[in-house]
């Protein structure tokens, strides 16, 4: 089955997320509609890192679990079909730090799809650090029009 790959320009059209909060770098769509591959390339220059922690810098884990969630929602969002479209969380659950991550790290971000309905779906998504889990969490989200997320 053949992959899509996102790059960072790609991921820019796809989602509506921007700087300082676009988290990742790429996205693989390894199975359409099902599951993804992101990568986000942790930096020292993260804005984040100024207040968490600035003499012992952590990466924030609910920016962990953000990043999961904007590889599930490139997942959908980057279908043509999806060009008016937006995706909000709408709960997360059975989140689990493992290990922290830090400057110099690539975050692997693995998201597969639960259950997905015309609207809502629910997502399992795990990080990964040199083949290390670091965090996992299932969340749910709904996908909604962008004229109609007032």
């Amino acid at each position: 089955m053949p992959q899509t790959v996102l790059d960072f320009d790609a991921l820019k059209k796809a989602i509506p997320h921007r700087f300082p909060f676009l988290l990742i770098d790429k996205v693989t769509i390894t199975e359409p509609d099902k599951s993804a591959v992101g990568i986000k390339c942790v930096s020292g220059n993260e804005p984040f890192f100024q207040g968490h922690f600035p003499e012992h810098a952590i990466m924030p884990g609910v920016l962990i679990v953000e990043s999961m969630a904007q590889v599930a929602c490139a997942l959908f969002l980057s279908k043509p079909e999806a060009k008016n479209k937006l995706a909000f969380f709408m709960g997360m659950e059975e989140i689990k730090f493992r290990k922290p991550v830090v400057p110099g790290d690539r975050l692997e971000l693995k998201v597969e799809i639960l259950q997905m309905r015309a609207r809502f779906g629910k997502a399992k998504g795990e990080a990964f650090v040199d083949g290390q889990l670091t965090t996992e969490a299932t969340f749910t989200f709904a996908i909604v029009d962008k004229d109609s997320a007032q």
